[in-house]
Order: C-alpha cells, then sequence, then structure tokens
C-alpha cells in the first residue's frame, strides 16, 4: 500500500530547491509533511526496502535521484534488497 505524504515529498523533491534543502537536512524537510514516526524512521535510516514498500517505482527514482544517489548506486542497491 502507498504512502500519500511520503509520495507527495518524493514528488515535491522533483524541485531543485527543495532537493538540496533536503540533502542538507533530511529531518527538517521531512518535518514539514504529516509523514508517521515510522516512515520517519525508516527516511533517516535510508531503509531502502522498507521505503520501496511504500511509494511507486518512478517516484522512489526520484527520491534517491533528490537524495544525491547517482543511477548505478540506486539500481545496485535495488537488487541488493531481499525480494526487491
Amino acid at each position: 500500500m502507498t504512502d500519500y505524504w511520503l509520495s507527495k515529498l518524493f514528488f515535491d523533491l522533483q524541485d531543485q530547491a527543495l532537493a538540496a534543502e533536503y540533502r542538507a537536512d533530511k529531518g527538517k524537510v521531512i518535518d514539514r509533511y504529516p509523514i508517521t514516526p515510522e516512515v520517519r524512521d525508516i527516511l533517516i535510516r535510508d531503509d531502502m526496502g522498507a521505503i520501496m514498500k511504500l511509494v511507486n517505482p518512478y517516484l522512489l527514482r526520484y527520491y534517491y535521484s533528490a537524495a544525491g544517489v547517482n543511477d548505478a548506486t540506486f539500481l545496485r542497491r535495488i537488487h541488493e534488497v531481499p525480494n526487491g
């Protein structure tokens, strides 16, 4: 099941200024959204396996790009997720 507010955050991170702010202080940006403490925790821990269960795959890629992860690293990490 997707998480609306997580998806909204990921969509909004397409804005370059917000993405730069996110890279500088992830928690500060996350706190602007009514994201549950559990989802906030998986973002802070960067638990890709948990995150990918909550968002559309396209938004997942936007998110990791905005977070500063290059495509090769993103794809490697996706393949490392059990049952990913």
